[in-house]
């Protein structure tokens, strides 16, 4: 894939961008329309690969060690996770990693919007994972909001 190519494809993946101590690509299902219908597949992230900026895992990345809560932040909106147990909690990252090259390439040059389909995707992943989660609404400095079993259309 030509260079032109890979700045498109990175700057498209930035949009799946979740903080949590450190810059993570939440990229869950290579075959949804979420991620291909923005250019993420499985050739653009292994030619992404290639670069130095992204490492890919087809059994997924797991984050481990959670107590019982923790929040994430999606381009600044937090979003409370509640695992359900005390602590030993772990959570699905995706098949996808930056490294410390793509981390100091996302700081310096993704200026890109942020994209609900993919949030609400996100959410209802974890539902389905048995995470409770809220998050505090853009309205509203004090309301916060649980999601529950609502399925986002």
């Amino acid at each position: 894939m030509e260079q032109g190519k890979n700045r498109e494809v990175f700057a498209s993946l930035c949009q799946f961008l979740w903080m949590q101590g450190h810059l993570i690509p939440l990229i869950y299902d290579l075959n949804h329309e979420v991620y291909s219908d923005q250019g993420i597949t499985l050739p653009a992230l292994k030619a992404l690969e290639a670069t130095g900026l992204i490492s890919v895992a087809p059994a997924g990345y797991v984050k481990k060690g959670f107590g019982q809560h923790t929040r994430l932040f999606y381009f600044g909106r937090p979003t409370k996770i509640r695992f359900p147990e005390e602590a030993g909690n772990q959570l699905d990252l995706g098949h996808v990693l930056l490294t410390d090259k793509g981390k100091a390439q996302a700081v310096a040059n993704c200026d890109v919007q942020s994209n609900q389909r993919f949030y609400e995707y996100v959410i209802e992943k974890w539902f389905q994972q048995g995470l409770v989660m809220s998050s505090i609404s853009e309205n509203s400095d004090l309301a916060i909001f649980p999601f529950s079993s609502v399925a986002f259309e």
